[in-house]
């Protein structure tokens, strides 16, 4: 974990001689709320990572041993064990690899040979929203089976050291390096009988109750490709962060909850917990602003945001993960999961405790 000082104060002297205005990037970092982030790698030794393809040798290497530490975390906390797994969704926008890191993760995990992978590349933001939403429809045809979605993204290897385009800078202070799983069942699968690592006699600790998805929808705004993403150029993956972000999460997230919602005959009044992607504070707010909540709504997408950074696909599962360590809904709430990213599109997922 490094402070977000720490951060400014080592792209200030790497940037120093090519920014005639330092004070401006600090500007810049302290308006995205960002307190902290973790990082792939120790801050001295990104200088020396060079181009694109030792970069991406990183990425590989630490998202296997990230993705793995988050997985066997989910399957523990689940009382489940890798031979349970019947699907495994990977979803990543930060690097690139063939085999998949799913593949990978199968020999580093022993997941059962038959086990069907799907790798998830592009959605950015995005990412875990529509990983989650695509597991439920796995599970959904195929009931008594378990799935599990492992979202790496490790941002700070993007880093494009000769690019002062607002962009760019923006990306350097908001966006920070995690992993996160989970462990989805269906909905003829029975619960564990004791947790991993206990017999049947032993105590059970108190479980919290886990929500179901009720249903899912995918949203896509046609011509507007260049809001969000990435070029690929000579050095990597270009960011592309357009101001434009905010604008259409306040045109048209309202309208498209609504109507979700009306599908299901409810309307936003009805929804207990807002679990949202943490874009950014300028996001935040037009999501806050767009869906007509109080502040309080959004408090632990605002608090993660300042914890960790925004971390692409996997952000909204850590807003998530809050939520469930908690414990305060109650059987019967609702929620909604939101996330938006590359497309641009919008995931949102309907959950009832």
């Amino acid at each position: 974990m490094v402070e977000q000082a720490a951060l400014t104060a080592a792209l200030t002297t790497a940037w120093g001689k090519q920014h005639h205005n330092p004070e401006r990037l600090d500007q810049i970092h302290r308006a995205t709320l960002v307190g902290r982030r973790h990082l792939a790698l120790p801050l001295d030794e990104y200088a020396g990572l060079g181009g694109f393809g030792r970069r991406n040798d990183a990425w590989l290497r630490v998202a296997q041993e990230l993705g793995e530490a988050a997985a066997r975390q989910a399957l523990e906390a689940a009382g489940l064990a890798p031979s349970d797994v019947g699907h495994l969704f990977f979803v990543s926008t930060t690097g690139l690899a063939a085999p998949s890191v799913d593949a990978r993760l199968v020999n580093r995990l022993g997941l059962p040979r038959h086990v069907r992978r799907t790798p998830i590349f592009g959605l950015g933001c995005l990412g875990g929203a529509a990983g989650l939403a695509r597991a439920v429809d796995a599970l959904r045809a195929n009931p008594e089976e378990v799935a599990l979605l492992v979202a790496v993204e490790l941002c700070s290897l993007t880093l494009q050291p000769d690019d002062l385009s607002m962009a760019n800078v923006i990306a350097t202070g908001l966006f920070g390096d995690g992993a996160a799983a989970v462990v989805l069942a269906g909905g003829a699968r029975p619960p564990p009988a004791a947790p991993r690592g206990q017999g049947s006699d032993a105590p059970r600790e108190p479980r919290h109750a886990r929500p179901r998805v009720i249903a899912s929808r995918s949203i896509f705004y046609p011509d507007t490709e260049r809001v969000m993403g990435w070029d690929v150029v000579d050095t990597g993956f270009k960011p592309i962060l357009s101001g434009q972000v905010p604008e259409v999460v306040a045109a048209n997230l309202g309208g498209d909850v609504d109507q979700f919602l009306a599908a299901h005959g409810l309307a936003r009044g009805d929804i207990d917990r807002w679990i949202a992607h943490t874009g950014g504070p300028k996001v935040l707010e037009a999501v806050r602003s767009a869906l007509g909540l109080e502040d309080a709504a959004l408090a632990r997408s605002w608090a993660s945001l300042r914890a960790v950074g925004n971390l692409s696909s996997a952000s909204v599962l850590f807003v998530l993960a809050d939520e469930l360590e908690a414990a305060e809904a109650l059987p019967g709430e609702l929620g909604l999961l939101a996330a938006m990213g590359p497309g641009f599109a919008t995931e949102l997922l309907l959950l009832r405790w």
